[in-house]
C-alpha cells in the first residue's frame, strides 16, 4: 500500500501548522518594532487557510476518508463526529477571525486585543484538531483500510495539492502564495 493520502495529509498538517505558527510571530515583530501588522499579509495568511485547509483539505476527510473509517472500524465514530463538528466549526472560525482581523484594521487599536484572543483560541482548536486526527485516525487507517481504499484516497488527495507543501499552486493561487513567501516570517516565509 502507497498511502499517499496519509503523506498528503501529514504533510499539509505540517504546512498549516507553520502558517499558524507564523501568524503570531509576525505580530510580535510588529509589536516589537512599534508598527502595525502587515494587514495585508495577514488577510493573505487567513485566505490561505479559508481556501485551502478549510474548503479543500477537510472536504476530501470529510467526504472520503472519514466515509471509509466508519464503514471499517466503529470504534473511530467518536472521533469522527468530532472530526466533522470540528470541520463545521472551523469555516464559521476562521470567517469569524477573518472579520476579526478586518476590526482590528479599520478600528484600530481598541479591536487588537479581541482579534489576538480569537486568534489563540483558533491555534489552540486547530491544533487540538490536528493532534486527533494524527493521532487516532490515521493509525486507525493504517489499520483497517484496504488496498482499494487507499486507492482511491490516494487519487483524491494528490488532487489540489497545498503549494505551501512544495507543489507548484494553480495559476489562479500564484500571486497569494507569492505575497505569503515573501511577506511572511519563517517557517513560511522568507519576510
Amino acid at each position: 500500500m502507497t498511502q499517499t493520502a496519509l503523506r498528503v495529509i501529514r504533510d499539509e498538517h505540517s504546512a498549516l501548522s507553520a502558517m499558524l505558527s507564523s501568524i503570531p510571530l509576525l505580530l510580535a515583530e510588529n509589536r516589537r518594532k512599534g508598527r502595525e501588522p502587515d494587514f495585508d499579509v495577514l488577510r493573505a495568511m487567513l485566505f490561505y487557510i479559508d481556501e485551502f485547509p478549510e474548503r479543500l483539505h477537510h472536504r476530501k476527510e470529510t467526504e472520503l476518508l472519514f466515509p471509509l473509517l466508519r464503514q471499517r472500524n466503529a470504534d473511530c465514530g467518536e472521533a469522527l463526529d468530532k472530526l466533522d463538528r470540528d470541520h463545521a466549526a472551523g469555516e464559521r472560525a476562521i470567517r469569524a477571525l477573518e472579520h476579526a482581523l478586518l476590526a482590528y484594521e479599520m478600528m484600530g487599536e481598541a479591536r487588537r486585543g479581541p482579534f489576538e484572543d480569537a486568534l489563540t483560541s483558533y491555534l489552540e482548536f486547530y491544533r487540538a484538531h490536528m493532534r486527533l486526527e494524527e493521532d487516532v485516525v490515521l493509525p486507525a487507517a493504517q489499520q483497517v483500510l484496504t488496498e482499494a481504499d487507499w486507492q482511491q484516497l490516494d487519487a483524491a488527495f494528490a488532487q489540489n495539492r497545498d503549494p505551501l507543501t512544495g507543489h507548484t499552486p494553480d495559476q489562479a493561487y500564484e500571486q497569494l502564495f507569492r505575497r505569503i513567501v515573501n511577506s511572511a516570517p519563517a517557517p513560511i516565509g522568507l519576510g
